[in-house]
């Protein structure tokens, strides 16, 4: 349901989500991560896993993991039927928060390299591209734009 700024909520995902949560993986990733895979997230102290709920619906999810100060935005993902209704702005705002709460500097992910969508979203949030990974997905086999943005307080 929407909060009193008639945003999404962001709540943290449980086990009971999964579900859902693989569902949307199904449909949003040609190579999506395993039920097991998600668990241990959930279960990882180091790991953030918020997700956007609007009318007891879970629209998307993201997941970032902090190594020492830097974190990685491992996934981020939105229904389909969901999108541009500000889903991953908003979960892009809890991650942020997050970080700086717990002191990541800087925050790094990898996006196909014909994602436009997802990069002009980064590129709002000010990432930046600082490399390219040859051939990092398959199905279909493509590059990886390596992008990087600094957390406020560096």
């Amino acid at each position: 349901m929407r909060n009193e700024n008639g945003k999404m909520d962001i709540v943290m995902a449980s086990e009971n989500d999964i579900q859902r949560i693989m569902d949307i993986e199904r449909e949003a990733f040609s190579f999506p991560w395993t039920q097991g895979g998600l668990v241990a997230e959930l279960n990882n102290i180091n790991s953030f896993f918020p997700m956007a709920v609007d009318n007891d619906i879970i629209m998307g999810f993201a997941i970032i993991r902090k190594t020492g100060n830097d974190g990685e935005l491992l996934q981020i993902a939105v229904a389909s039927e969901y999108q541009r209704q500000g889903a991953a702005t908003a979960l892009l705002e809890a991650v942020f928060e997050w970080a700086i709460t717990h002191n990541v500097t800087r925050v790094f992910l990898e996006v196909r390299v014909s994602n436009e969508a997802a990069k002009s979203l980064y590129v709002k949030f000010g990432f930046v591209e600082i490399g390219r990974r040859k051939d990092y997905y398959i199905l279909p086999t493509e590059d990886a734009l390596t992008m990087e943005r600094r957390v406020a307080g560096d």
